[in-house]
């Protein structure tokens, strides 16, 4: 589980993404909440997964304006950026392996339904919804997708390929998508290897029916490890928001809070 309370070098990681602070007004009134502070109350939420209104008021913002914060950066594509730039970081330090990408998801309750969700085949049908993860070779999330708890899986593999990030830092062209793609039997379906395949994208996915012991586990347990890290992000691990576009900022801020530990070496990284 990451700290509750957010590093000081994040905020400048973050800083420059974010639009000029609000300028105090000429007839007096309450000054606008600086982007600081309401990023602290942000990472704490996502951090401890406490809801908006049990935000303690020392931190100095209310969970309701650090909310609108939260969904008003995402539509600016702030949370967007900020993943972009630490993938960015990483390949530099040649800490990122993006040519073999690796495939799972994650189905978590949404209390009180909203957008991207449905009956969960693995919660006696409750409302839920389904985080299907991307990382590298070495557990680095590239890319995360929401859907319904009753989505089928190998539905999730295209979407989730065309968000490969096309990562910068080093000189040459950056790869559009990877070479070779790691999946469990959930994810079984000859049209969507057929599609990989003509992608330029060779699949490993093992198939329903056959016996265990393929080997593909000794690639695909870094996405495990990834979502393990996810989940200890406690927001993560239960839906309340009805938006699907609070749920996605969620979700980018997730895995940028991963790839900041990852590179702050606050999490271990995959040889």
């Amino acid at each position: 589980m990451a700290a509750a309370r957010m590093p000081e070098d994040f905020y400048d990681q973050v800083a420059h993404h974010l639009p000029p602070e609000q300028p105090v007004g000429r007839k007096g009134g309450r000054p606008p909440i600086p982007h600081r502070k309401a990023l602290r109350v942000i990472w704490f939420v996502l951090a401890t997964g406490c809801r908006w209104e049990d935000v303690p008021a020392e931190m100095g913002c209310s969970g309701r304006t650090a909310a609108r914060r939260l969904r008003a950066w995402e539509l600016l594509g702030v949370w967007a950026r900020l993943h972009a730039d630490l993938l960015g970081a990483l390949k530099r330090a040649g800490r990122l392996d993006a040519d073999t990408v690796v495939v799972d998801g994650v189905t978590i309750r949404a209390f009180g339904g909203g957008e991207a969700t449905g009956p969960s085949p693995v919660d006696r049908s409750r409302k839920g919804s389904k985080h299907t993860l991307m990382v590298d070779r070495r557990g680095v999330p590239l890319a995360i997708r929401t859907a319904g708890a009753n989505a089928s899986d190998h539905r999730q593999i295209i979407p989730l390929v065309l968000d490969y990030p096309s990562v910068g830092g080093r000189p040459g062209r950056p790869k559009e998508l990877p070479d070779d793609l790691f999946a469990d039997r959930g994810y079984d379906s000859e049209a969507t290897r057929d599609l990989l395949r003509w992608l330029g994208i060779e699949p490993h996915i093992a198939r329903r029916g056959t016996p265990h012991g393929s080997g593909l586990g000794k690639v695909r347990w870094v996405v495990e490890r990834t979502i393990s890290w996810l989940k200890g992000l406690r927001r993560m691990r239960v839906r309340y928001d009805r938006l699907l576009v609070v749920r996605e900022a969620w979700a980018t801020l997730a895995a940028s809070v991963i790839c900041y530990r990852l590179s702050h070496d606050e999490l271990p990284i995959a040889g």
